[in-house]
């Protein structure tokens, strides 16, 4: 691939990328000429910022898909792939002439909504993660019909970054950065390793270029010394492998000095400068059979002292992309050399990827040996934008660990995974009800960290324990999603079970009763979180006591109780608070408040032993803690002038458990226009999630921390 990215770095003319695209290519391909012949007029007249015709970017991007993969429908979507969005012609359109693959990909390649250069938000915005977190997601639905999407639109960065120059530095750093978060990732999972390679160089020389100088500079000045070094090794390695059996012609040797971001890496990681770099060289041989590559392990091993704690057998336990190579590291005489070996096919797969298996069945293709659940596995919609990214690009970009089941089925997790990572990559139900592990015939906790080669056995159990603090220790996002759900219809049974023990001592009514009074509500999912909001709590009850006055007998207004840390809400006498033994919750945890003669017994909400009070009915009450840290916000809110929106507002903000402490209405900036001004206390130390919460219920205008005014 080097020598077509160096031939298109030295292409401005239309007639030279098409001559450059019909070297990969079949030059008598009809489909391939007509979606040429359409792009050139569509594009016509336009240029990029380097001023050469806009036609260059899609041919030259045509040509690299068709590099790394011989798929035609691919390469006709590279070439139509900015048709839509930049000219006048339809998905329809090109369904009609191309057919409904091309018309697929090309959708999908418009779909994922990457910023324009004139709208790209500067680095110093704190919309940068939020940003490159949509065009990541984006990226990634648009691949669900088709991953082949993907490919393409790597293609297409890498055709951008190479030409990068001709934008202003601020747009430069600001696409660079962006690259190394969403498109890097993408290749690295992909397992296009010439790209995922070529993408980090180019972001890295625009984001650190002091750093990027410093390394080239080095690798300049040494350059005839390692080139000298690494001739002479192939050289000593060609001649051992010859005198062990093997034919010239059925093996190939070539070697590189490493990429200028892995040394970075590599520094960073250990706090060294580039002339403490022990391993810039490394070696790469290829032999015909898998079997061969262990002849030629065993001849490096025999003649160079290995370092056992960086070898690494891919072709044993091949990655979840289908990269299949023996890593190892070599003591030479003149320093250390990093040697790969892998047969042909699997060099193709490992330069490639998923893009070098592509098989042709009805004009639909299809991968061979790679798995591509992990893609599945990051396109559903999280809560937070933010987290999102920051759970798919972990998984995305990690080292990888292959854990095994005892029947020998074969699991690639990120490295730093522990016993429930594992599995909830067996199976969500697995994950939900696992309760420890056997590793390795030694029976460990769920959270035992793994490591390469371990034989795992989860023991699950349908009553366990739903632990909502594990989500910071496990590492993948089925885990941590598993986690979640797991703890939210916990916290909602919960919450619906002590709702009606509360009213059930309140009411003095049995539970079944009170059941059916819930069920009549209008709103019963918003009723049940009457537990932990005080708001709704007062809401509920006088609903109760308006509707079902006629049913609930002698009942005694309840009355609120501040003891030591707690606040209680009860019309029975309440003469003290203890803990149970069980559980022991921390200021700010959830928790639940079961009453016993004239006591009340605190447990933490999620506590196994009280869920079975719960299940059992007995006699509770709300609580709430006195002393739990809050965070007040000030929201401008805009309202439409109609009859009954401020009741809805309030309702909605009490049902996000916000505290009202004033509000300002009235307040308008035009004609039309009307805002109110809202001061409010919440529990939510994340801002970010508060506000994706609040946008999602109102049209929030702007919402200010009060918080460092209040500690000034």
């Amino acid at each position: 691939m080097e020598a077509l990215l160096s031939k298109a770095d030295n292409i401005s003319t239309i007639e030279e990328a098409e001559k450059l695209l019909f070297s990969y290519t079949d030059s008598n391909s009809e489909i391939i000429k007509k979606a040429l012949s359409l792009a050139k007029e569509a594009h016509e007249g336009q240029t990029r910022k380097s001023g050469e015709p806009y036609i260059v970017h899609p041919i030259l991007v045509g040509a690299f898909t068709a590099m790394v993969s011989n798929d035609e429908t691919m390469v006709v979507a590279a070439l139509l792939h900015d048709v839509v969005e930049d000219t006048d012609y339809t998905i329809d359109e090109l369904k009609e002439l191309f057919g409904e693959n091309v018309a697929l990909l090309v959708d999908g390649l418009t779909k994922i909504d990457v910023l324009r250069d004139e709208e790209l938000i500067p680095s110093s915005s704190n919309q940068k993660l939020i940003s490159s977190a949509l065009t990541f997601r984006n990226m990634l639905i648009a691949s669900i019909k088709d991953v082949r999407v993907l490919v393409v639109k790597l293609c297409d960065r890498l055709h951008n970054m190479m030409t990068l120059d001709a934008l202003p530095k601020h747009k430069q750093i600001r696409i660079a950065e962006e690259t190394m978060v969403v498109y890097a990732p993408i290749a690295h999972r992909l397992g296009i390793s010439q790209i995922k390679n070529r993408l980090e160089d180019l972001s890295f020389y625009y984001i650190y270029p002091d750093a990027y100088k410093q390394i080239d500079d080095y690798i300049s000045n040494h350059s005839q010394n390692l080139q000298l070094k690494l001739n002479t090794f192939i050289q000593k390695i060609k001649e051992l492998i010859i005198l062990n059996g093997f034919k010239e012609k059925d093996f190939e040797i070539f070697g590189r000095v490493k990429h200028y971001y892995s040394m970075y890496q590599k520094m960073q990681r250990k706090g060294i400068g580039i002339d403490e770099v022990l391993d810039l060289l490394a070696i790469r041989i290829l032999v015909k059979k898998d079997l061969e590559c262990y002849n030629v392990l065993g001849i490096l091993h025999l003649n160079f002292k290995p370092i056992i704690s960086r070898f690494k057998d891919y072709i044993t336990l091949p990655k979840e992309n289908g990269y299949s190579t023996i890593h190892t590291t070599l003591f030479n005489d003149d320093g250390i050399v990093e040697a790969q070996i892998r047969t042909f096919e699997m060099h193709k797969t490992a330069e490639f990827g998923i893009a070098a298996h592509w098989h042709y069945k009805d004009g639909r293709g299809e991968t061979k040996e790679v798995n591509l659940d992990w893609l599945k596995g990051l396109q559903y919609q999280d809560e937070s934008i933010e987290e999102f990214y920051t759970l798919a690009k972990g998984e995305l970009f990690s080292e990888d660990i292959s854990v095994f089941s005892p029947r020998g089925e074969l699991k690639t997790l990120p490295r730093g995974s522990v016993a429930l990572d594992f599995a909830y990559s067996i199976h969500s139900d697995i994950g939900d009800t696992a309760v420890s592990a056997i590793i390795n015939k030694q029976k460990a906790l769920l959270l035992t960290p793994l490591k390469n080669g371990d034989v795992v056995r989860i023991i699950t159990d349908k009553n366990r324990t739903v632990h909502c603090s594990w989500i910071d220790t496990v590492k993948t996002s089925k885990a941590k999603e598993g986690i979640k759900n797991a703890c939210k219809q916990k916290i909602k049974e919960c919450n619906r079970l002590s709702a009606v023990n509360i009213f059930s001592m309140l009411f003095d009514m049995s539970a079944k009763d009170v059941e059916a009074l819930f069920e009549m509500c209008e709103s019963k999912e918003t009723a049940f979180k009457l537990t932990s909001n005080k708001q709704i709590y007062r809401d509920v009850l006088s609903r109760f006591i308006n509707n079902y006055g006629d049913i609930i007998e002698d009942f005694i207004y309840p009355k609120e109780f501040i003891i030591e840390h707690f606040k209680l809400i009860s019309n029975k006498y309440i003469q003290s608070v203890e803990f149970d033994y069980c559980c022991h919750p921390k200021i700010g945890d959830e928790i639940v408040a079961f009453y016993q003669d004239e006591k009340v017994i605190i447990h933490h909400k999620l506590c196994k032993e009280a869920f079975k009070k719960m299940q059992n009915h007995e006699p509770m009450v709300f609580v709430s803690w006195v002393n739990e840290k809050s965070y007040r916000y000030q929201l401008i809110i805009s309202l439409q002038n109609k009859k009954g929106v401020l009741a809805e507002l309030l309702h909605k903000l009490a049902v996000l458990d916000l505290n009202i402490l004033s509000i300002e209405l009235g307040i308008t900036n035009s004609e039309s226009a009307e805002f109110c001004k809202i001061e409010v206390e919440t529990k939510e130390q994340n801002s970010k999630k508060l506000r994706e919460k609040l946008s999602k219920k109102f049209k929030l205008v702007d919402m200010i921390s009060l918080n460092d005014a209040y500690t000034k």
